[in-house]
């Protein structure tokens, strides 16, 4: 395994694999701070392709004023350590001059997509996420890029985007994985308190309440965002910061559920800490061709 640190390098030897080597190259983005949920996207990875590169980067453009970028988890040592047992081929480590040198005025917007749940609490933070994976899709070429449907949002903005400005890379979307309590896994979990995390669970409670009430009938969309509302709230320690029922596609409010996937997103305060998870109801419409063990989004 090899770490990279400059960007030059990083595209030459992408570009090596591609022409000389004629293998295919996977790339799981990350910012770090790895947990099992970053760890199953480089499995698939892994599986599907011939080289596997992660890269590693908190990027500053993605976070907003008073948001949590200087105290954001970075310990590259310990992310080596654990992605040596993966057999990752590369871990692409640039520090932000490389990325944003001297001069950087570029940045990526995808509109319509990027203004709302996160785009309106966040405001930038789309913008600066499409930006950072334009620049390491441009970088590494890879032939498959890997993310979490955690992330539901980034996901159909990242998809948008590579189809808008042709990137030849496939963007693959896997399964948001939890902890046993139900809690979806995210590097923010670390600023939880005992007692925030146990309270915590209220999130997966709440969409799981959704999912079967709308298994049993309800197709109101006003009706489902006041279950998982009301649910969360009833949990003393957490402060709702959003609830919204969209097109898993289009991001497009629903007001009733009819025979497309719906996205029910969240977002929810536990003392400082914010943390965000969704689902899909009637995922079993979509007509995607999926492959064994692969889910896509």
């Amino acid at each position: 395994m090899e770490i990279i640190n400059r960007r030059k390098r990083m595209s030459s030897v992408a570009r090596k694999i591609r022409r000389e080597q004629d293998r295919t190259i996977g790339l799981v983005p990350t910012m770090g701070a790895l947990h099992e949920g970053h760890l199953s996207l480089v499995r698939e990875a892994r599986r599907m392709c011939d080289v596997v590169v992660v890269s590693v980067f908190v990027n500053p453009a993605q976070f907003g004023p008073g948001e949590d970028f200087a105290r954001y988890p970075r310990d590259l040592t310990r992310d080596t350590g654990l992605l040596t047992d993966y057999n990752v081929d590369y871990i692409f480590a640039p520090p932000a001059e490389e990325i944003y040198p001297r001069g950087f005025s570029t940045y990526v917007t995808v509109e319509g997509l990027s203004d709302q749940m996160e785009g309106t609490a966040r405001p930038g933070h789309f913008r600066g996420v499409a930006t950072i994976v334009s620049i390491l899709l441009n970088v590494v070429r890879p032939d498959f890029a890997f993310f979490g449907q955690k992330d539901a949002q980034q996901a159909v903005i990242i998809k948008r985007m590579v189809r808008d400005l042709a990137f030849d890379s496939e963007i693959i979307v896997l399964p948001t994985v939890r902890e046993d309590s139900g809690l979806a896994m995210s590097s923010r979990n670390l600023y939880l308190s005992t007692d925030e995390q146990n309270a915590a669970r209220v999130i997966h409670r709440a969409l799981v309440i959704a999912k079967e009430a709308f298994k049993e009938g309800e197709h109101s969309g006003n009706r489902l965002t006041e279950i998982v509302r009301s649910t969360i709230e009833a949990e003393p320690r957490a402060r709702v910061d959003y609830v919204n029922i969209s097109d898993a596609e289009t991001l497009e409010k629903v007001e009733k559920l009819e025979d497309r996937p719906v996205l029910v997103a969240v977002a929810v305060y536990f003392g400082k800490t914010r943390l965000i998870d969704n689902t899909i109801l009637n995922s079993s419409k979509k007509k995607e061709a999926v492959a064994p063990n692969q889910t896509r989004a």
